[in-house]
């Protein structure tokens, strides 16, 4: 049986009660013809204020030209983005994990608003990828994303450097390992033009993982900011929206349990960021799919970690692509057995169709290890549990040596007063860090701990202390570090009556996170405890009302 390409949108465009209706899309440019053709979404994130989504708007207008050019009609509408680089260690970091939500509720609300028959998404930074995503998820509309790339790395005193570098350098000019003038000048080498943070960061693994769900096009995690392989992209992703309105193919017949599988393993191969947990779990209970914090662990036993890239490598996204980039790597985990080569994606093919005749990645031995050399032969995110977190954290020990630590508490409640204790040198080796209201609720907005972890690798503390929070972590953290403690501290989690001195014991290998106190202990102080009163209006106190558990994706649109 034909499907009817434009079946949604000429809800809005056929017969005569619809004239008026017609009448406001003439005033836009449509003419007699377009009315008869499917009609799509461009949802494009650009913007001004970051360099990750300061290039997109030219690639909405490849997309466009290339679906009008093939018998379709594109209209093309904005979202949001925040800079979690910009806002980092403030109060605005408290909108970043919020904005994912706002981006996802605005696709949401314009598509099917205007009725559109398809969509294309683009995305730059961290929270407007899986924000475009549950959007996505949610319309179950024919629908491709784009990634915008990653941006080159800066050079200084002839070193890579990138916003991590920056970050760290914090930390070493507070404890005088660095003079004014080179704080100065990898502060302005850090960013050299636009493109998304380019080591395996938040962005970057998003990418990555989307690919690997099938959204988005072969190889595209890997492109460089503004190259011709995004240019081509873009006009391909408009080609391709309207082959899968052809063939009626929506997001729910891609995003299958097996293609959220393949995700996780991508991003344990490559060093990926901790908040893929967060997004993908998100994306997954978006979808309908059946995926809970445990799986992580489980396929982490299966998949080695293949990457030296950065926070904890040495190597970036750039350097990656130069070798064979994202599509290389697929290659590479399919023919080891590692992924469902028989998930479909947005290219009407499998996975395995996409990638059969990939070239082998080339000279590349020192950024992705072999299946027989891993960097680790597991995975590199670990799911923890214990008496602090029953419900589930997170750690990423890639590059660690020391992968556990028994140590007293140094309670902070929040960040600020963490970054200030850690810069004024009263952090001592062996303690452990507990940084908590920072959770969904208690942020409210699950802020990431960028700048005190930044500080403390940049005092030379990076694998001497541990750090524990009901916050988040920036892909570009390392160390011993462990997030997302769940139930957090304004939901009565443990970690919210935790004292100064209470011994606490991080173990990656064992995936425990614990407090030497005894049930009835904890049951005392709990009696005694009451959350904070909430100090935010507007968004923010929607948010928290309405955000779920860290553990379940920290999605607003919930049962």
């Amino acid at each position: 049986m034909s499907v009817k390409l434009n079946e949604r949108s000429s809800r809005i465009t056929e017969g005569d009660k619809r004239a008026p209706n017609r009448a406001m899309l003439r005033a836009v440019g449509f003419k007699d013809a377009d009315f008869e053709k499917p009609i799509v979404g461009i949802a494009s994130t650009w913007s001004e204020i970051t360099p990750c989504n300061a290039h997109i708007n030219k690639l909405a207008v490849e997309a466009k030209n290339s679906i009008e050019s093939s018998n379709g009609k594109a209209q093309t509408f904005g979202t949001i983005t925040v800079s979690d680089g910009i806002s980092m260690g403030t109060e605005g970091m408290k909108y970043s994990l919020v904005s994912r939500e706002v981006i996802a509720d605005s696709i949401d609300v314009v598509a099917n608003a205007q009725a559109f028959d398809g969509l294309v998404a683009f995305g730059g930074c961290d929270k407007n990828m899986p924000g475009c995503l549950m959007a996505m998820a949610r319309l179950n509309i024919p629908s491709v994303f784009v990634y915008g790339g990653t941006i080159m790395p800066g050079k200084y005193d002839n070193k890579d450097v990138d916003i991590v570098s920056i970050f760290e350098a914090v930390g070493q000019h507070a404890a005088g390992k660095i003079d004014d003038e080179k704080f100065k000048g990898i502060e302005c080498a850090a960013c050299p033009g636009h493109g998304s943070c380019g080591g395996m960061y938040t962005a970057n693994t998003m990418a990555t993982a989307i690919e690997a769900l099938g959204m988005s096009l072969p190889g595209s995690a890997s492109n460089i900011s503004e190259s011709k392989n995004i240019l081509q992209d873009s006009a391909e992703a408009g080609k391709i929206v309207l082959k899968l309105i052809e063939k009626n193919l929506r997001p729910k017949d891609i995003l299958t349990r097996k293609a959220f599988e393949n995700a996780i393993t991508v991003v344990m191969a490559l060093g990926g960021s901790t908040n893929s947990v967060l997004h993908l779990l998100a994306m997954a209970k978006t979808i309908g799919v059946d995926l809970n914090i445990d799986d992580f662990n489980k396929i982490a036993e299966k998949v080695p970690l293949l990457a030296d890239l950065k926070p904890s490598g040495k190597f970036v996204m750039a350097d990656l692509a130069k070798v064979g980039g994202s599509a290389g790597v697929m290659k590479v985990l399919l023919d080891a057995g590692l992924l469902h080569g028989d998930a479909m994606t947005v290219t009407g093919k499998t996975l395995k169709e996409n990638y059969e005749n990939t070239p082998p990645l080339s000279d590349h031995h020192e950024i992705i290890r072999s299946l027989d050399n891993p960097l680790r032969k597991t995975g590199h995110l670990v799911i923890m549990k214990g008496n602090i977190s029953p419900n589930g954290c997170v750690a990423k020990v890639s590059g660690l040596e020391k992968t556990s630590i028994t140590g007293p508490a140094r309670i902070f409640e929040s960040e600020e007063e963490c970054l200030d204790a850690i810069l004024s040198k009263k952090i001592s080796e062996g303690e452990v860090i507990v940084i908590r209201y920072e959770g969904p609720k208690g942020g409210p907005g699950m802020r990431e701990m960028l700048a005190p972890t930044a500080a403390l690798v940049g005092e030379g503390l990076g694998d001497k202390v541990g750090l524990i929070t009901d916050g988040r972590f920036s892909g570009g953290t390392h160390g011993l570090v462990v997030g997302h403690v769940c139930p957090e501290a304004q939901a009565g989690g443990v970690i919210a009556v935790l004292k100064e001195g209470d011994m606490i014991t991080i173990n990656a290998d064992h995936k425990e996170l614990s407090v030497d106190l005894s049930d009835e202990e904890i049951e005392k102080r709990m009696k005694n405890w009451k959350p904070k009163p909430m100090k935010y209006a507007g968004v923010l106190r929607k948010y928290a009302k309405t955000v779920g558990l860290a553990s379940e994706g920290a999605i607003t649109d919930r049962d």
